[in-house]
């Protein structure tokens, strides 16, 4: 984990201090006198290692998109718990060469019988990226589908748009999206439709607020005490400071009309420093299974950094004011334990931290002469990791599951892991980030058969050509049951 300079008395001090306190230093994550009997109807983000993500639930399940670039995938899980360790459906792949590159931000509605998915894609250079349709064969979301459609107003033919996103506003249709206008680059945009793959007409540009000169994107919204509430990330995504800004409409008034939306004074969800998030937005909403409850999903990143790794796609409850608006609330930190929405049957999956506490029968054991602290403090579960670059150090999860996901910090001294489940073949695996993040997916185990497994994690004390060292870090695991 990059200059490992703290002293081995400090460190011991540390780590005797977090067992003694049994508590987390700003991670959002609370000590549970009890946790077992919570386990099956909590979750903790990330839900998925993509950004730009869109859910629905339908059909008994969750359904989960996120941005893949060369391809459409969905994730499809009953529980939301245990959408991280499922494997995706490959949705749609594309082989006409203007339209099969830079696949970005997917999003699917139902209409009628059917459900269509939209997205944004180009012939591999950013400019050309444009909106299309798809329309699938049955009522189910994750396909098949077919091409339906290119969506461009006619006063935006073919020129730059993204980030498409469908209003439903007193019984019509309207594409909201991001694209050229006179405000921005990436500015906001609504045209409105005749049908769920047709424009009907001329785009107008909305001029919406968002603390930055770059971009109005990522268009959602929110129909609720007689208005309509559209949210919008602003500020490039690439930045810590990318965050969400909101605007209204009453629901008597025309959307294309531009001066009938109300701005909202300053970012209602944004940068949480003391948890370890930066970036929050690209969202969308979707509601619990029993219906009673409004659940955002976005993207954020734990660094400050500025760059476009690391978004990773995250979950919270949402709420609403005395006014009528809703409530975004501030990010939760990564691991932070949350309860699943109302009516998610939950699952058997649990976690175990670095110390050995866990949620369920699971424990982990090292040999060696690892280190142990706090020092990560938000960027960890329950603020603290272990690490060691010594060669044959090893750390073994004990577990009975069907899967393991392991979590950590990533950092630019950190090297390569050799991974083996159940004494078999290792897998080398690398620990090592251009830059450091924290909570990071290291390894996902293959399918396992039910019952009890062990996976060890062995330090090799080597490490690629742009690392400076060969740490390897253990922090979060989650164990899942399905």
């Amino acid at each position: 984990m990059g200059a490992r300079s703290r002293s081995a008395l400090l460190t011991a001090m540390l780590a005797l201090l977090v067992g003694l306190l049994y508590a987390p230093q700003a991670t959002g994550q609370q000590s549970d006198p009890d946790p077992a009997a919570k386990a099956a109807g909590t979750f903790r983000n990330p839900l998925n290692s993509g950004p730009d993500p869109f859910m629905a639930y339908a059909n008994g399940a969750y359904h989960l998109a996120t941005t893949q670039g060369d391809s459409i995938k969905m994730w499809r899980s009953k529980s939301m718990s245990t959408l991280l360790e499922t494997d995706p459906i490959t949705v749609w792949t594309d082989d006409d060469a203007s339209r099969n590159q830079h696949m970005w931000a997917p999003e699917f509605y139902h209409f009628g019988d059917r459900w269509y998915l939209y997205y944004t894609a180009d012939d591999g250079e950013d400019d050309h990226h444009r909106l299309f349709v798809l329309e699938s064969e049955a009522d189910d979301p994750a396909g098949p589908y077919h091409f339906k459609a290119k969506l461009e107003p006619p006063n935006h033919k073919d020129t730059f748009a993204i980030d498409p996103g469908i209003l439903q506003h007193n019984g019509k249709l309207y594409l909201a999206y991001s694209g050229i206008n006179a405000y921005q680059h990436n500015g906001l945009n609504i045209a409105p439709m005749s049908n769920p793959y047709t424009v009907s007409g001329d785009a107008v540009a909305i001029d919406a607020a968002g603390g930055c000169p770059e971009v109005r994107e990522g268009p959602a919204f929110l129909n609720r005490n007689g208005r309509t509430w559209m949210t919008y990330s602003a500020c490039d995504t690439g930045k810590p400071d990318y965050q969400v800004w909101m605007m209204s409409l009453p629901d008597d008034a025309d959307p294309m009309v531009p001066g009938n939306w109300s701005q909202h004074e300053g970012p209602v969800f944004s940068r949480a420093d003391d948890r370890g998030v930066f970036g929050p937005g690209h969202h969308s909403f979707f509601t619990s299974p029993d219906g009673t409850e409004d659940w955002l999903i976005y993207h954020a990143k734990t660094t400050a950094e500025n760059t476009y790794t690391n978004r990773t796609t995250r979950a919270q409850k949402i709420s609403w004011k005395e006014d009528g608006s809703p409530d975004l609330g501030t990010p939760q930190a990564m691991g932070a334990t949350q309860n699943l929405p109302a009516g998610d049957p939950g699952s058997g999956n649990h976690w175990i931290n670095d110390d050995g506490r866990s949620s369920g029968d699971a424990t982990v054991e090292y040999t060696g002469t690892w280190n142990s602290g706090a020092g990560c403090a938000a960027q960890c579960f329950f603020g603290d990791d272990h690490w060691s670059d010594q060669a044959g150090d090893t750390a073994t999860f004990r577990f009975t599951g069907t899967r393991i996901v392991l979590l950590s910090v990533q950092d630019t001294g950190n090297g390569i892991a050799a991974i083996s489940v159940d004494g078999g073949p290792e897998e080398r695996v690398d620990f090592h980030g251009p830059i450091r993040t924290g909570e990071t997916v290291q390894y996902r185990s293959p399918k396992l058969s039910p019952g009890p497994h062990t996976v060890q994690v062995r330090v090799t004390g080597e490490h690629n050509d742009s690392s400076d060292g060969a740490f390897v870090s253990v922090d979060r695991a989650e164990v899942y049951t399905d």
